[in-house]
């Protein structure tokens, strides 16, 4: 089976096939010889590549995850090829607009927009506080904002709606 996976927003295409009762997993194309350890229910694993082992912690539900590595939080978006068909389908009838959502957990410290705002692509549209730092969110196309489904000081989960945007009929 082949998953479409996003790794902070840098796109992989995984391919997973059972061979002979094991895994053989190609990465980008190329085989990847890794060996895979669940430590625990809680999301804790090891891989091992290279001869060098990597304790992973991961959170998150089937679509999106957030890994860490060395104190590192990643976020890890997973599409298989018919989910990837699908937003691309909903993807297209938004023209490109839709939802802007949390990458992560944590607390909206200031909302820039308002239902009915015009944005270009770039515009920020609010101020996320994760993982002590803040981080603007901005919008990823030009259109309105038809909805803001937040409040500073609001608490929100990764992948929550923030903004919904329309992107204007005939661009």
């Amino acid at each position: 089976m082949k998953y479409y996976i996003s790794v902070d927003g840098r796109a992989h295409e995984v391919e997973v096939v059972e061979r002979l009762g094991e895994l053989v997993v190609s990465l980008d194309g190329k085989l990847f010889d890794a060996r895979y350890l669940e430590v625990d229910d809680l999301g804790q694993v090891v891989i091992l590549h290279e001869g060098k082992s990597f304790g992973l912690s991961i959170e998150g539900d089937a679509n999106q995850k957030f890994v860490t590595l060395a104190g590192h939080v990643r976020d890890v978006k997973i599409e298989d090829e018919r989910e990837k068909a699908a937003h691309a389908a909903e993807r297209a009838k938004n023209k490109g607009g839709g939802s802007v959502t949390a990458v992560m957990p944590g607390v909206v410290v200031e909302v820039l927009v308002q239902k009915g705002s015009v944005v270009e692509k770039g515009s920020p549209l609010l101020v996320l506080s994760a993982m002590k730092m803040q981080n603007e969110i901005t919008s990823l196309v030009e259109g309105v904002v038809s909805d803001v489904h937040v409040t500073a000081g609001q608490a929100v989960a990764g992948g929550a709606k923030l903004v919904t945007i329309k992107v204007p009929e005939g661009s």
